[in-house]
């Protein structure tokens, strides 16, 4: 199934592109999110007519990810969690509950661009916590967690 890609997408292409790709793929992630079209000569037509409309809302995605990127540059998070005498957790802190703690900090954040590649968090400590706010712009921020 070869489409155009509306946005940027992370390991398959850039706004604009042209590109073949299995068509479960593209059925069932790409095109019902918006992220793609089908690559016909109506769509392609569409596309070159929408163009500096779509290049205009990535530049704009963009700049608000740098922007949030800076604020969470100098955030640290501190969690009170039940622990045992050992530090290990009852239980662990997720992609939830750090999302939830942002926010309340201030600044928004959704679960979905916090990526915890070990897993969920079950020991007492310091933890640098990767954040995805675009394709392009990522950070860190350092979770402090804590004995309630």
């Amino acid at each position: 199934m070869e489409v155009i890609l509306l946005e940027r997408v992370e390991n398959l292409g850039n706004l604009g592109d042209r590109v073949s790709i299995k068509s479960g793929y593209g059925r069932n992630y790409l095109i019902p999110q918006g992220k793609a079209a089908e690559a016909t000569p109506e769509n392609i037509a569409r596309f070159e007519a929408r163009r500096a409309e779509l290049e205009a809302k990535a530049a704009e995605s963009l700049t608000t990810a740098q922007h949030r990127a800076e604020e969470l540059a100098e955030l640290i998070v501190t969690l009170a969690v039940k622990a045992g005498n050992e530090g290990r957790l009852f239980g662990s802190v997720g992609a939830a509950d750090i999302a939830d703690a942002v926010s309340a900090a201030g600044i928004k954040l959704k679960k979905q661009e916090i990526r915890l590649p070990q897993g969920s968090i079950r020991q007492v400590g310091e933890y640098d916590v990767d954040i995805h706010l675009h394709s392009d712009v990522k950070t860190q921020i350092r979770v402090n967690v804590i004995a309630e």
